[in-house]
């Protein structure tokens, strides 16, 4: 059975721009939050209970393309969490 997507609405996508960009925020403002997200993300990501699946699927994994498709072009304090996954390359 093919998975069907609704289109989201524009209070969805501010919402979730809102929801990501305080992960993103935080983990350029936050050392310890930075190093838990670099040992174990999802542990650290588990107090964000309203991230979607999608969403903390894409944080973990560091999907700049995904995450940017989403928010638009991250700065550079925004992308510290997703350069620093990119760089453990574990995937």
């Amino acid at each position: 059975m093919e998975k069907t997507t609704r289109p989201i609405s524009d209070e969805e996508r501010l919402k979730r721009k809102v929801r990501i960009l305080a992960v993103l925020a935080r983990a350029a403002d936050d050392s310890q939050f930075l190093a838990r997200l670099a040992e174990n993300p999802s542990e650290a990501l588990s107090e964000y209970y309203t991230l979607t699946q999608e969403e903390l699927a894409a944080l973990v994994s560091g999907d700049i393309k995904k995450i940017e498709s989403w928010l638009g072009k991250l700065d550079k304090q925004h992308a510290t969490w997703l350069w620093c996954r990119l760089s453990q390359e574990k995937w």
